[in-house]
């Protein structure tokens, strides 16, 4: 329960509202049928996002948990022939890599088709190819070795060197968590000058405008200290 009013609110597509009353933000949230969420509370006004909470404490203890199954036998194919693009080598190496990073063995094969298996090299340099792709995070349990009209590679995570690839990720992660936050903190800073800009306007509007009138040189002086009969005596004598 939000006890704090007013709020500075975040629409469920990220969109600024502003600052309104809770009550106000609560009845908007409802109509979407959404909930009022605090996601900075140590700021004034707090800063709330309508969103779907439940989905949300779902997904981060999608990426809190870590994952329990482990030291599985993953397979990824390397096409049906040694003809395979560069591009789709990187898509593999993509998949491999979230499989070895979770723990996984992965068995890759490079399949031959018809006079393919005459030029053992071509799949011998992808299956290359895809190791050096990996061996930041990888060794090779198993190298490639015929097995029928295709070859066959075993690589295993390299402990040390996925825990170090974790850390980068979670030194990247609490980077890029840090600059959302210096992105929000400005966006609120800005607002909250906008706002403090909107209350000095109109608390100008309420005073009195200075009346100043000009003389024949281009003087100036205030019209309300003036004396009609002085003013005129100044007139006739130019000054």
């Amino acid at each position: 329960m939000i006890r704090i009013s007013p709020i500075r609110l975040i629409g469920p597509k990220n969109e600024q509202i502003g600052v309104i009353e809770t009550h106000e933000a609560m009845r908007m949230a409802e109509e979407a049928g959404l909930d009022l969420v605090e996601v900075v509370s140590d700021s004034r006004p707090p800063v709330c996002k309508i969103m779907d909470y439940g989905k949300h404490k779902y997904e981060l203890s999608k990426k809190k948990q870590p994952s329990s199954k482990g030291n599985e036998l993953k397979e990824i194919r390397l096409g049906r022939s040694i003809k395979i693009d560069k591009h789709d080598i990187k898509i593999r190496t993509d998949q491999a890599r979230r499989f070895i990073m979770d723990g996984h063995k992965v068995q890759v094969i490079q399949r031959f088709k018809g006079r393919e298996f005459a030029h053992k090299d071509i799949g011998l340099a992808n299956l290359r190819r895809f190791f050096e792709a990996l061996e930041d995070i990888a060794k090779v349990e198993q190298p490639p070795k015929p097995f029928g009209r295709q070859f066959t590679m075993l690589l295993s995570p390299d402990k040390p060197r996925v825990e170090s690839a974790r850390n980068r990720l979670a030194k990247q992660a609490e980077a890029d968590l840090a600059e959302e936050q210096a992105r929000l903190d400005a966006e609120i800073a800005e607002l909250d000058a906008r706002d403090a800009a909107e209350v000095t306007n109109d608390d100008a509007e309420g005073e009195p405008v200075e009346q100043v009138a000009k003389t024949k040189k281009g003087k100036q002086r205030d019209k309300r200290a003036g004396n009609p009969i002085d003013d005129e005596i100044a007139e006739l004598l130019g000054e």
